[in-house]
């Protein structure tokens, strides 16, 4: 008998939800203007489109925070990420700004509760606040909500 059981693999729903965080590249602050919003809010708001739906996010100046869900038949996350950034990219390019714009890959993390998703958020929807840009998450104008999804239990 062997000393210790085998793990079984994890298994994931059809549609994870993820929590994505990527930076700017040298921590430019690029992010959090208004035709940075915009643009971002267009992309992700097309995402069924292509499989992907974004629930909650935050825009910082040097990073960004989202959660997503993915149907992963239709597109896998790091090319949906390309995708995100290179639409910003595009945004910056013609706002003048100079490239690298990003730091290469992201950080991603499968949600597995409700809570979880509860927890990140009330996390990550402070960090304006903890950056001393807002005195209230509320007040931020670069978070917001697209897609109400499965996990999501802190309302807007």
């Amino acid at each position: 008998m062997p000393d210790r059981l085998k793990r079984l693999d994890v298994v994931y729903q059809h549609s994870p939800i993820y929590f994505v965080t990527a930076c700017t590249a040298n921590r430019q602050n690029l992010l959090a203007t208004e035709a940075i919003h915009t643009a971002f809010k267009n992309f992700v708001g097309s995402g069924p489109t292509y499989g992907a739906w974004v629930g909650a996010y935050v825009l910082m100046p040097d990073h960004l925070h989202l959660f997503v869900a993915i149907d992963d038949q239709r597109i896998r996350l790091p090319a949906w990420m390309k995708s995100l950034k290179g639409k910003v990219s595009s945004e910056l390019r013609t706002a003048g700004y100079i490239p690298p714009y990003w730091q290469k890959g992201f950080f991603d993390h499968v949600l597995r509760s409700g809570e979880s998703y509860s927890e990140k958020w009330s996390y990550v929807r402070n960090n304006p606040v903890r950056a001393g840009l807002a005195k209230s998450w509320k007040e931020w104008p670069y978070c917001g909500e697209i897609f109400d999804l499965e996990f999501h239990n802190a309302r807007f």
